[in-house]
């Protein structure tokens, strides 16, 4: 019987702790999810060439008169210079080697190339410029690239927008029920990148064959816009 009524306070006991530690449920919290997207489209004002410079020889056949890679870059340097570019706008993004076969005769020299970066803001003046350079030292021209010089002051400010964007969203979701946007609970970026252009030319590829050759015109070159996209996911209180 003793053991009995101890077993029934100790019991009683129990639950009592038991229900004063269990937390007491709160309402839950009445929130709304949204996603808002931003895009901004922006004529690149960087374009980034890549340039080839080759040695080669006067003549091929006897392969004498070599003319240097020395004599090339210089050429190239100096091209720049005239244009009024800043020297920081060249930079070296290669070097490369090979030997010039001329028919079944085996080649006995070996003739150094190199790659160079140039950025220019306008597509146009690359002929210009490389028309300053010996024709025969220019293996190929290529636009490589494009950017625009004030791309993070546009990412900023697609990503603000991109916000706004979730923050109305969200307004006019819940008018359309009667009910009203609260404080912003959570936010999260969602990074898209971006998108870079694509040439309706599919490469601008200049390439002089000859001695007395000309550059190729760079009149009606169409590039599209550098796109910046992003979303951003943010969670707001209902009232």
């Amino acid at each position: 019987m003793k053991r009995f009524v101890i077993s029934a306070l100790l019991l009683a006991a129990s639950a009592s702790i038991f229900a004063q530690t269990t937390p007491v449920e709160k309402d839950p919290i009445k929130k709304i999810e949204v996603t808002g997207t931003a895009e901004l489209e922006v004529v690149p004002d960087e374009l980034y060439f890549t340039i080839s410079l080759k040695e080669y020889f006067k003549d091929e056949k006897n392969q004498k008169d070599k003319v240097t890679l020395e004599t090339l870059e210089k050429q190239l340097i100096e091209a720049v210079k005239s244009a009024g570019l800043p020297k920081e706008n060249l930079s070296v993004s290669g070097v490369t080697g090979y030997r010039e076969w001329t028919g079944k005769k085996k080649p006995q020299h070996f003739l150094a190339g190199k790659q160079f970066q140039l950025k220019l803001s306008n597509a146009n003046n690359i002929n210009d410029l490389m028309a300053k350079v010996d024709d025969r030292g220019v293996e190929y021209v290529n636009m490589s690239r494009v950017e625009h010089s004030k791309k993070e002051e546009f990412r900023r400010q697609v990503k603000v927008n991109a916000l706004k964007a979730a923050k109305e969203k969200a307004g006019y979701l819940l008018e359309s029920i009667g009910e009203k946007l609260g404080e912003v609970l959570e936010i999260h970026e969602i990074e898209e990148g971006n998108v870079y252009p694509m040439y309706k030319q599919a490469q601008y590829n200049v390439r002089m064959m000859a001695a007395d050759a000309a550059p190729e015109s760079s009149e009606g070159l169409e590039y599209q816009k550098i796109k910046y996209s992003y979303r951003m996911n943010a969670t707001f209180r209902i009232k």
